[in-house]
């Protein structure tokens, strides 16, 4: 199976404080891997490292066979991207952004207008194509992120907390949307804090921890029983286990009984 992303030690560091210590890893295509770790692990630094907006301290990064380094713009033409915190432009119409999006892309304004149409149809929310996004539930705007990420037809996937705001019918959609993708042999990063669906839809975990890939491999492989759930194999890994004593005392706090 061609590996579709490989870093190669790759390290991180902003004057004297280290963020990423010698990440190495390869993902296969076809794959979705639920890209986990806890606040300031690490995760949104490789993430930016590998959609070069970032440069990394040391280390070596390959994309679908070629160098991010000397290829990155033709790599980034095949990449798609919903980061967590997006900054969309309110005052442009579904049609218009996604239309401009498509053309940054390589789409004709047309190719570019009539997908997102159709797409945002199929998510139900068609007759709001040319009304502004800033009359859009939150929703409403992580479907426009979605569609965004998927107009060019990318081989690799970034998926932030893809499922923000989504109503249950939608959430179902992107789920089957999702194994589709992978189906046509589209790798896809699966980030969430949500890990019982990081594990639901995931073939492959790929934790960071302390700037270090802590576990790489299918969560069979990583865990040691079949009553373990993600989260428990996450709180093992990352050392965090006094949830329940930091919860007892939230409670004391507040001094309910």
């Amino acid at each position: 199976m061609t590996d579709v992303l490989s870093l190669n030690h790759v390290a991180k560091h902003f004057e004297n404080h280290q963020v990423l210590r010698d990440v190495t890893f390869a993902i296969p295509a076809g794959q979705i891997v639920g890209y986990i770790g806890q606040n300031g692990a690490g995760k949104s630094t490789t993430l930016k490292i590998i959609l070069g907006l970032e440069q990394p301290s040391d280390g070596e990064i390959t994309i679908l066979g070629q160098s991010l380094h000397e290829h990155r713009d033709e790599l980034m033409q095949r990449i798609g991207y919903v980061p967590e915190n997006a900054d969309i432009f309110e005052a442009l119409t579904a049609n218009e952004y996604l239309s401009f999006i498509g053309q940054l892309y390589g789409l004709t304004e047309a190719d570019a207008r009539y997908k997102a149409q159709q797409l945002l149809t199929i998510l139900g929310n068609g007759d709001s194509f040319n009304k502004p996004i800033s009359s859009f539930s939150k929703g409403m705007r992580q479907s426009v992120l979605i569609i965004a990420s998927l107009l060019h037809n990318p081989n690799l996937l970034f998926w932030d907390e893809p499922l923000n705001g989504l109503d249950a019918n939608t959430v179902l959609i992107i789920e089957e949307v999702l194994g589709k993708l992978r189906y046509q042999g589209k790798t896809i990063f699966y980030s969430s804090h949500i890990l019982d669906v990081v594990q639901a839809v995931s073939d492959q975990i790929l934790l960071l921890h302390d700037g270090r890939v802590a576990a790489h491999g299918t969560f069979a492989d990583l865990s040691n029983s079949t009553d373990t759930t993600l989260q428990q194999l996450f709180n093992d890994m990352t050392g965090f286990k006094e949830h329940g004593e930091k919860a007892q005392a939230f409670i004391d706090v507040l001094g309910v009984s």
